[in-house]
């Protein structure tokens, strides 16, 4: 076998150019559609096979990002913007609408379960959507447990999107939530790398009943 050092540098880069590599994607506006589904007890969720259209939507754009959770009897969109801090969630129940304003501070407090998760890689991998995943486990300091299949391949560059996922090496394909009997389960269903549209950020201005943070925990 030829030493390396008698083979001509540009011989070298023109090896290393030819092997293939995929490169992590990193993406400032993205869209993703998960469908999800709830288990109770030993009931396992089945996610796309509920029949109820159950399903959740994530909207990135810089450092603004939207989260939609609806299904037939309940609808829920949060907006949040990590330069300011500032949040805003709308709320659909029984036919009545409500605009909760949020502080920086009540954001913190709201998803302060997720503080401190720790996620842990396993060896266990699968291809999701075409994407290579590997699985990982969580636990918040409650003892929730997060188990999560997750890919490198894109890397959303707003880490808090989510706050769950904020310490996670990728972006989450298929994850389940598990806390005492109840399972949530959501698999992504569809990956949008074109531009979001900025209305997608808009705050309405009337048909919502409005009030703060501290209101909201009271009804």
């Amino acid at each position: 076998m030829k030493n390396l050092r008698t083979i001509p540098v540009v011989v070298i880069l023109f090896l290393l150019a030819t092997v293939p590599l995929k490169a992590q994607k990193r993406v400032s506006e993205i869209t993703m559609v998960y469908e999800y589904s709830v288990g109770v007890g030993k009931a396992e969720p089945k996610p796309g096979a509920t029949g109820e259209n159950a399903t959740h939507t994530v909207y990135i754009k810089g450092s603004k990002s939207r989260s939609e959770m609806s299904n037939p009897l309940f609808s829920s969109t949060t907006l949040y913007d990590a330069t300011t801090g500032l949040a805003v969630i709308l709320k659909e129940v029984s036919g009545q609408k409500l605009l909760i304003h949020m502080t920086s501070a009540n954001w913190k407090e709201r998803n302060m379960p997720y503080d401190g998760i720790v996620y842990i890689n396993t060896t266990e991998t699968k291809v999701i959507a075409g994407y290579s995943c590997v699985k990982a486990v969580g636990t918040t300091r409650a003892g929730a447990t997060i188990t999560v299949y997750y890919t490198r391949d894109i890397i959303p560059e707003n880490k808090d999107y989510d706050p769950q996922f904020r310490t996670l090496e990728g972006l989450p394909l298929e994850y389940e939530l598990t806390n005492g009997d109840v399972k949530i389960k959501y698999l992504i269903s569809r990956i949008n790398l074109n531009p979001v549209p900025a209305s997608k950020f808009d705050i309405p201005k009337s048909g919502y009943r409005e009030m703060n943070y501290e209101d909201s925990k009271k009804i």
